[in-house]
């Protein structure tokens, strides 16, 4: 008896762990019911190609899943009764997993990026720094723009007001000023918004690179003679100096 009664509560106990286990949102398979797993006695069927064929038993609508060499997929278990397709299951699951890797190849995340200056930078590093910001809004993204200020330069916001206002002059074509300048502690921020989308600026960047590869695969020896002029470019620099200093 008491083997017995030791059974029986841990029968009971397991029961309670799968109950709660489901209760919180957990289940057996994702996927659907197909072929003999499917318990009901009767199904809603649809056919191969999308046709309703009407309520029928289940064992009607194996034995047409097996004249069709398809499986029978229960799609709609909720309903009374059961809505069940006829299809090539192994197929479907793939052409759902290729659709779904395409999705999120195409899934478009705008990303913030920060470029920082000081209110008194170089001109040659300011251009530096513009084109970084230009390359940021071309590819659709965000760019917070971050004025350092140092000692006495805090007593001069206007200089970096005035940087502001000069960088977002300077790409009002690509980008618009998203949040207005702001002290922030020592530092003066910005946000550039840009005018693409995230996605058009990746689809046109897609374009860009097929267009490249689809030139380079016309034209190998343009593309030969375009290295070997970058080649001659990057050693040409190196007599420079001899010249300065014989003109010296």
């Amino acid at each position: 008896m008491a083997s017995l009664g030791w059974s029986h509560n841990r029968r009971n106990a397991a029961v309670r762990q799968t109950v709660a286990w489901c209760y919180r949102g957990g289940s057996i398979s994702a996927e659907p019911r197909i072929n003999d797993r499917i318990r009901v006695p009767e199904v809603r069927l649809v056919g191969p190609s999308g046709e309703q064929v009407g309520i029928v038993p289940l064992a009607k609508a194996l034995e047409l899943a097996q004249e069709y060499d398809l499986d029978l997929v229960e799609v709609a278990a909720t309903a009374r009764p059961p809505v069940c397709k006829l299809m090539d299951y192994g197929k479907f699951k793939y052409e759902s997993a290729m659709k779904a890797r395409e999705a999120r190849k195409n899934q478009a995340h705008t990303v913030i990026k920060e470029m920082k200056l000081r209110p008194k930078i170089d001109p040659h590093d300011y251009d530096t720094k513009k084109g970084h910001v230009v390359r940021f809004l071309k590819q659709g993204d965000k760019v917070k723009i971050t004025i350092m200020f140092r000692g006495r330069e805090q007593s001069r916001p206007e200089l970096g007001f005035r940087l502001l206002q000069r960088l977002a002059s300077d790409v009002e074509d690509l980008g618009f000023i998203e949040s207005n300048p702001k002290q922030d502690g020592r530092n003066m921020i910005m946000v550039l918004g840009p005018h693409k989308k995230k996605t058009e600026a990746m689809a046109e960047a897609r374009e860009a690179q097929a267009a490249r590869k689809a030139d380079a695969k016309a034209n190998p020896g343009r593309s030969q003679n375009s290295a070997e002029g970058e080649e001659y470019s990057e050693e040409a620099p190196a007599e420079a100096p001899a010249e300065a200093n014989a003109e010296a």
